[in-house]
C-alpha cells in the first residue's frame, strides 16, 4: 500500500468514528473528542474530522513561528485540560535564540515557548475561522494563532504559501508516557520535567524553607524544586504556612471578581509543556457557564473549568524587588492550571492592593 493509500485509509476511519461520535454527543469540544477517539488533536485535525479543512506546513514549527509577527494583529491561544487563554495583539519582540526557549515580549502577546516539545503545524480554516496551530509531540495542542478583522490576511496566506508541504502526510505522534507533574511553572520557567520525584514528600523539608526564604528572583523557584526533587504541591505543602497555604477552591473565582470590581490590573499566566501565555492588565466582564467561570473582554479572554480544580493556593516568594504573591491552582494530578499575580515588572515592589487581597483570603499571616 503507497504512502498516499495509507494516509486515506487513515483518514477515513477517523473520520466515519469522529463523525459517530459527535452525531451522539455534539457538545463534546475536539480535545474531549480525540480522547475518546483514542487519537490526538493533531490526528483530527490531519484527517479534517468535523468539516474543517487543513494544510500541513513543512518546516520546523520554531522557523514558521518565528514569521508571526509579519501578520499583525492576530489572536493568540494557549491552554491546557482545564483552562483556556486567549489574547487579541500582535507578535513584537520575538527573541527566538538559537536554543529550544523563545520569547515573545510585546504589550498584548507575551509568551514563554518550549519548542523542543513542538513538532508538527497546520493551517486550518473551520467556519470559514482560519488559524496557524501548532501541535507536540504526542499530538497534543501547544499554540494556536486566529485571523481576526484587524490581520493582515495576505500576509497570513503567503506564509501559508511559503511553508505548505507539497502533500499531505500522518502526524507521526509519539505515545504520552505518564509523568508526575512535570510542568514549565510559568514565573520560575524551567525546560525538565519532574518525572522522577515523590509528589508529596520532601527529603529535606527545613533545608527547602531555608532555600525559598533565600530566593531573590521568582524564576529561581524551579531551580530549587530541582536541587531538592521536589514537585511544585510537595514545596508548598513542607515550606509553611507563611510561605504557601492552602484556601478555598473558589479562590481563583473570587480573586477575578474582586480584581475587575476594584480595576486592579493582574498578571494571568496559563501554560501547557510547549508554552507559557500571559494577560497583563484589567479584567472586566466576568460571567459563569456551567463548569467555566470566565473573563469574556474585548482582548483578553479566559475560561477556567473550576470542577478541575483539585488545591488553590496563596504563595508567598521572596525577591530583591520585596515579597511577591500569587494564587496558583492545581488539578488532581499535580498539574498547574493557572497562576495569577498582581501586575508588576522587574524592579518594582508588588502592588500593596494585590497583597492585601490575597492576605485577606488566607486563614494564617505570610511572611513580610
Amino acid at each position: 500500500m503507497d504512502i498516499s493509500s495509507t494516509f486515506s485509509t487513515r483518514r477515513d476511519d477517523l473520520r466515519a468514528r469522529h463523525d459517530a461520535l459527535a452525531a451522539a454527543e455534539p457538545k463534546l469540544r475536539a480535545r474531549d473528542r480525540a480522547t475518546r477517539l483514542g487519537v490526538s488533536e493533531a490526528e483530527l485535525v490531519a484527517a479534517e474530522c468535523g468539516g474543517l479543512s487543513a494544510v500541513p506546513l513543512a518546516g520546523a514549527p520554531k522557523a514558521i513561528f518565528g514569521e508571526l509577527g509579519s501578520l499583525g494583529e492576530v489572536m493568540a491561544l494557549s491552554r491546557n485540560d482545564a483552562c483556556v487563554h486567549e489574547r487579541h495583539g500582535r507578535y513584537e519582540d520575538i527573541q527566538l535564540g538559537h536554543g529550544h526557549v523563545g520569547l515573545v515580549l510585546g504589550p498584548d502577546i507575551d509568551l514563554r515557548v518550549f519548542f523542543d516539545s513542538w513538532r508538527t503545524t497546520f493551517a486550518v480554516t473551520e467556519n470559514g475561522r482560519r488559524s496557524l496551530q501548532f501541535f507536540d509531540r504526542h499530538g497534543g495542542a501547544v499554540h494556536k494563532v486566529y485571523v481576526t478583522d484587524a490581520t493582515d490576511a495576505g500576509a497570513y496566506d503567503a506564509l501559508v504559501a511559503r511553508f505548505a508541504a507539497p502533500s499531505p502526510s500522518w502526524p507521526d505522534v509519539d505515545p504520552v508516557v505518564a509523568t508526575v507533574n512535570d510542568d514549565k511553572g510559568n514565573d520560575d520557567s524551567g525546560n525538565d520535567n519532574n518525572a522522577a520525584v515523590n509528589v508529596d514528600t520532601v527529603n529535606d523539608p527545613q533545608g527547602l524553607r531555608a532555600a525559598w526564604q533565600a530566593l531573590k528572583d521568582t524564576h529561581d523557584f524551579f531551580p530549587m524544586l530541582r536541587k531538592f526533587k521536589a514537585t511544585r504541591l510537595g514545596a508548598l505543602r513542607a515550606a509553611g504556612a507563611d510561605l504557601a497555604q492552602q484556601v478555598p477552591l473558589d479562590t481563583a473565582e473570587t480573586v477575578l471578581t474582586r480584581a475587575a470590581g476594584s480595576g486592579l490590573p493582574i498578571m494571568v499566566f496559563v501554560s501547557n509543556k510547549g508554552i507559557v501565555q500571559i494577560h497583563t492588565g484589567p479584567v472586566e466582564k466576568l460571567l459563569r457557564t456551567g463548569p467555566w467561570f470566565n473573563v469574556l473582554d474585548p482582548r483578553f479572554n479566559l475560561h477556567l473549568n473550576t470542577t478541575a480544580i483539585a488545591s488553590t493556593w496563596v504563595v508567598n516568594k521572596p525577591t530583591v524587588d520585596g515579597w511577591v504573591t500569587s494564587v496558583e491552582v492545581y488539578a488532581s494530578n499535580g498539574d498547574l492550571i493557572v497562576q495569577m499575580f498582581g501586575a508588576r515588572k522587574p524592579g518594582n515592589p508588588e502592588l500593596t492592593a494585590w497583597r492585601d487581597l490575597l492576605a485577606g483570603l488566607c486563614s494564617e499571616p505570610l511572611a513580610s
